[in-house]
């Protein structure tokens, strides 16, 4: 596989230089979302994934936090034999919207080769990150634009999906005008 494109020291800025204007675009989404976005979303998204490889990075286990549902505090106690109490106070906390999040970044279950040593049992957010190819995607624009600041895939996915969509909207309204 080829190195990380944007790099994870470039990702930032480029995320940041490009919320505004990314922002916009998922704006503009939600009121003319085409029927089909899901479907081309989620092939950006196969497209992206067949040439990243999530072991090079680990950016998001190192960084940030999936929320723990109550099924999966059950289902990861129960694989590392704890007490669901234990689990919550060794390893979560709440955040500010009450949801259980990780206590501190990087995860404590990311080992240094950037695996996981509970990747069998892992929390749903973790098996669904970057969420892009979630069916009703338009629905987590605002998550889906803070993640292009973690995940070089996801902001490959955002800006290919801004490019793809952009183009077809543009070569609608030339078609519009010259009908006209």
């Amino acid at each position: 596989m080829k190195p990380l494109k944007p790099t994870l020291e470039e990702l930032p800025k480029l995320a940041k230089e490009k919320a505004k204007e990314s922002v916009q675009f998922f704006k503009m989404l939600k009121r003319r979302t085409p029927k089909d976005l899901d479907y081309i979303v989620q092939d950006l998204h196969e497209k992206e994934f067949e040439k990243t490889d999530c072991l090079t990075c680990a950016n998001c286990c190192k960084t940030t936090s999936p929320i723990f549902t109550n099924v999966d505090i059950r289902r990861i106690s129960k694989h590392l034999k704890m007490k669901e109490m234990n689990f919550i106070t060794q390893y979560l906390e709440q955040d500010e919207d009450e949801f259980m999040v990780l206590k501190e970044a990087p995860c404590a279950f990311l080992d240094t080769d950037n695996t996981c040593f509970i990747y069998d049992v892992r929390p749903k957010a973790c098996g669904e990150y970057p969420h892009t190819n979630r069916r009703k995607f338009i629905q987590l624009a605002e998550l889906t634009v803070k993640n292009t600041e973690i995940c070089p895939a996801a902001y490959n996915i955002v800006e290919a999906l801004k490019e793809n969509l952009l183009e077809s909207l543009d070569r609608k309204g030339k078609s519009k005008r010259k009908r006209t």
